[in-house]
């Protein structure tokens, strides 16, 4: 099933936005640090996902939360949660 999702570092005290099919593995592999950005803010903790029918779905909706470019947002998607 596709996922958009957010993790969160405390080490960064930052956000990460992503689209994936298994959120598990994608969970996994950004805490071996198979991504650049993502190896230095580990451990990353899932706090949001939403889980859509396509990933094209799923790809849409992550853009979205990263055009709005603001923490506020994403924080006020978890809270709704």
């Amino acid at each position: 099933m596709p996922f958009t999702y957010i993790l969160y570092s405390e080490k960064l005290d930052k956000y990460y936005i992503g689209a994936c099919i298994n959120i598990e593995r994608r969970l996994y592999e950004h805490n071996l640090g198979h991504s650049k950005f993502t190896s230095l803010g580990i451990p990353w903790k899932l706090i949001y996902t939403e889980s859509f029918d396509s990933f094209t779905d799923a790809k849409k909706r992550e853009q979205q939360i990263k055009k709005m470019k603001s923490r506020k947002y994403i924080e006020s998607l978890i809270a709704k949660r």
